[in-house]
């Protein structure tokens, strides 16, 4: 897979759901079509609240990297 190449990247490192997924939202919001977010958590249920937002709002979580602790999960605004 080649690597994604974030535009902009958010760290939600200590922050509980919702904050991570809120943050993200915001971000999303505004991004053009097409660009990715790149969200750094370490809260373990980031990234399926992510991703169950994503596919309600019709945005695309394209990956989630798990290294040790930490999530990079990566969003392209639709």
């Amino acid at each position: 897979m080649a690597e994604i190449v974030p535009d902009v990247t958010i760290d939600v490192r200590g922050e509980c759901c919702p904050y991570p997924l809120i943050r993200t939202k915001q971000q999303v919001d505004k991004l053009k079509s097409g660009e990715i977010v790149k969200v750094v958590a370490n809260d373990p249920v980031a990234p399926q609240n992510i991703d169950a937002w994503a596919k309600k709002s019709g945005n695309k979580l394209l990956a989630v990297e798990k290294d040790g602790n930490i999530f990079n999960i990566y969003v392209q605004k639709a």
